[in-house]
C-alpha cells in the first residue's frame, strides 16, 4: 500500500495583455509541463489574465487557495504595465518596499544606468525571497509558495529549473506514468458504461478519453483511451481495460505504453504508435 504523501498541487498563473491578445504566444505552459513530468509531478491548472491591478490581486489569492506551488509568469518589469510586484504585496498583505540585496544586484549590473528606472524593479513584497536570474541579475522573487519571475522564457525558464532544483528536487514520483491505447470505430458514448465501471474498480488510477475526428489522413474514427497512476498499478489495468473493449469488439492499438523502468531514471519516455 502507498503511504507517502500526494505530490504538490502546481499551478500557473501568466500575466500579460500581449498574450491574450495574440501579440506573444505562451511558452511557459509547456516549458512547466516539460519539468514537472520529469520529475514525476503534473500541472492542476493554468490562469492567464491580463494586466489589471485587481484582476492580478484576485487571482493570486484565488491561486494560492487552490494550488499548493504558483508560479506566475509576466509583469515584473519596470514598466508602467508591470503589475505583479504591486500586485503580489497587495494580495499577500504586504508592504511594497526596496528590496536592498535586489537593489545591490540590480546596481551592479547596470551600474548608473540603473537609475531611475530599472531599480524600480528593486521594489517587492516585503520579507520575499529573491530568485536569482542568470541572464542579467534582475531578480525574480517568491512568497508563500508563489514563484514570480519574467514574462521572457529565455529568463524565465533558467529561473525556473533553479526554483526545481533548490525547491523541489526530493518531491514527486518518477513511479508515476501514464499509458493508452487507440479504441477504434468507438464513440465515447459506447465506452461510457465501461469507463465508469472501470473507475470503480481500478480508484488508485486516473482514466482519460481524448477522442479524435477523423480527417484525411486517418478516416478512421478512433479514441486515445487511457490511465494514468503508479507504474506498479499500471500494467494490469491496461491488460484489463485492452480485454475489456476487445470484448466489446472494438479494435485496439498500441499509443502510448509503458517505457522500461530502468530506461528513463528521472521520467519516463513515451513511445507513441500511430
Amino acid at each position: 500500500m502507498n503511504t507517502n504523501p500526494p505530490p504538490p498541487r502546481f499551478g500557473i498563473v501568466i500575466i500579460g495583455d500581449e498574450v491574450l491578445s495574440g501579440r506573444r504566444q505562451d511558452k511557459h505552459i509547456p516549458a512547466v509541463i516539460e519539468r514537472l513530468n520529469a520529475r514525476g509531478l503534473r500541472l492542476a491548472w493554468v490562469r492567464m489574465i491580463g494586466d489589471e491591478m485587481d484582476l492580478i490581486v484576485q487571482t493570486l489569492r484565488q491561486a494560492r487557495e487552490d494550488a499548493d506551488v504558483v508560479f506566475c509568469f509576466g509583469g515584473i518589469g519596470a514598466t508602467p504595465d508591470d503589475l505583479t510586484r504591486a500586485a503580489a504585496a497587495q494580495a499577500f498583505y504586504r508592504p511594497l518596499i526596496r528590496n536592498p540585496a535586489a537593489e545591490a544586484l540590480i546596481v551592479a549590473q547596470f551600474g548608473g544606468e540603473a537609475f531611475p528606472h530599472r531599480v524600480l524593479m528593486a521594489d517587492l513584497p516585503d520579507n520575499c525571497a529573491l530568485i536569482p536570474n542568470p541572464m542579467n541579475n534582475v531578480p525574480g522573487f517568491s512568497l508563500h509558495d508563489c514563484y514570480f519571475m519574467p514574462g521572457f522564457p529565455e529568463m524565465a525558464h533558467r529561473m525556473l529549473d533553479w526554483i526545481l532544483h533548490t525547491h523541489f528536487a526530493d518531491v514527486g514520483n518518477t513511479d508515476y506514468d501514464e499509458a493508452s491505447l487507440w479504441v477504434w470505430d468507438a464513440s465515447e458514448n459506447q465506452l461510457l458504461e465501461l469507463m465508469r465501471a472501470f473507475e470503480q474498480q481500478y480508484r488508485t488510477l486516473k482514466l482519460f478519453s481524448l477522442p479524435m475526428l477523423p480527417t484525411e489522413q486517418q478516416p478512421r474514427r478512433r479514441i486515445e483511451l487511457g490511465l494514468k497512476g503508479l507504474r506498479e498499478d499500471l500494467q494490469s489495468a491496461m491488460h484489463a481495460l485492452q480485454s475489456q473493449i476487445e470484448a466489446l469488439g472494438f479494435g485496439t492499438s498500441a499509443s502510448r505504453e509503458l517505457a522500461p523502468q530502468a530506461a528513463s531514471p528521472k521520467g519516463t519516455i513515451h513511445a507513441s504508435v500511430d
